[in-house]
């Protein structure tokens, strides 16, 4: 550590220590702290007297804690736990029980500075919790993510590492306008220099990040949820023209934006125009329309919602 690090900062850094190491040393925040036993007390010190209960044990197993009390103390997260836990609390991430895991390590800290009683049955609950797991949720390094979402917020170009769905990598230079999460993917939605053009890439399948010397401009007013919803609703092989007995307006209450365009055709009906990947999904999403539609574009659709119809037709008799 340079010598130029005030005693605050360095206080601080000490109180991150105690939090993650129940039980440390003198001795052994000042070897990470690269001071001497007497200024690792010190900085014990100014913690006690701004008020954080700062616990010490004698004796060969001893050493100093953060107590427990009914106001939290002060915790400080790096960014990649704090980024974990959003992610957790978003996707229902839980690895909740793992310590060495971003989420657990940072959910200890918070569970130790909890009154003892509550802590004990958040700490049951933490270690007995199973959660089912979500099959179709595809998780993102919490690293991978920080630094994109770095990136984004100084404007800096960075060089992705990509594997796509067919497992051909290949390195991109993108501008990361926003790191989005919907429907159980996070996506980075960026103008990509390689292919010259707007893409929405899943975070998951990033092998690497470079942060590039060059900056960049979003694009002004940017929305990023409805951007990806757009971006996510065109380009795809099986196109889609759906006529719907609403107006437009109304039918975009129950039309989800990822689903295609939505353009009037009179006053009480409208067109809705998309494409997908997949047609059993789309069928599907179309199924929770509330109002009469009609299928008049795309054979594959057609044919999906016909098989969809029947199957559902033959489990009500």
């Amino acid at each position: 550590m340079t010598a130029d690090v005030s005693p605050t900062a360095r206080a601080l850094m000490a109180l991150e220590l105690l939090q993650a190491n129940p039980g440390i040393t003198a001795e052994r925040i000042a070897d990470k702290l690269g001071v001497s036993e007497r200024a690792a007390r010190r900085y014990v010190g100014i913690l006690r007297e701004a008020g954080i209960p700062v616990e010490s044990v004698r004796g060969p197993y001893g050493g100093y804690r953060v107590g427990r009390g009914l106001r939290l103390p002060p915790l400080v997260f790096s960014a990649t736990e704090a980024l974990g836990l959003v992610m957790a609390v978003l996707d229902g991430h839980h690895d909740a029980s793992d310590p060495t895991s971003p989420v657990g390590s940072a959910l200890g800290k918070i569970v130790r500075a909890l009154p003892e009683q509550v802590a004990a049955q958040a700490e049951a609950v933490r270690q007995a919790t199973a959660p089912a797991p979500d099959r179709g949720a595809a998780r993102p390094d919490p690293q991978t993510t920080t630094e994109l979402v770095r990136a984004g917020a100084e404007r800096r170009r960075v060089r992705l590492r990509y594997r796509s769905e067919a497992g051909v990598e290949r390195d991109l230079d993108v501008d990361p306008w926003a790191v989005v999460v919907r429907h159980s993917r996070w996506y980075l939605l960026c103008w990509s220099h390689t292919s010259d053009g707007r893409r929405a890439y899943r975070i998951d399948r990033v092998l690497g990040v470079e942060v590039l010397d060059d900056g960049f401009v979003p694009p002004a007013d940017l929305d990023p949820v409805a951007t990806l919803e757009e971006h996510l609703a065109i380009g795809w092989e099986y196109t889609v023209e759906v006529i719907i007995d609403a107006p437009a307006e109304a039918a975009a209450r129950h039309v989800p934006p990822n689903l295609g365009r939505l353009e009037p055709v009179d006053e009480g009906t409208c067109r809705l125009l998309g494409t997908t990947s997949n047609p059993w999904w789309y069928a599907q999403q179309l199924t929770a329309v509330p109002v009469a539609f009609r299928i008049v574009g795309g054979p594959e659709i057609r044919h999906t919602a016909q098989v969809l119809g029947q199957r559902l037709l033959a489990a009500s008799d």
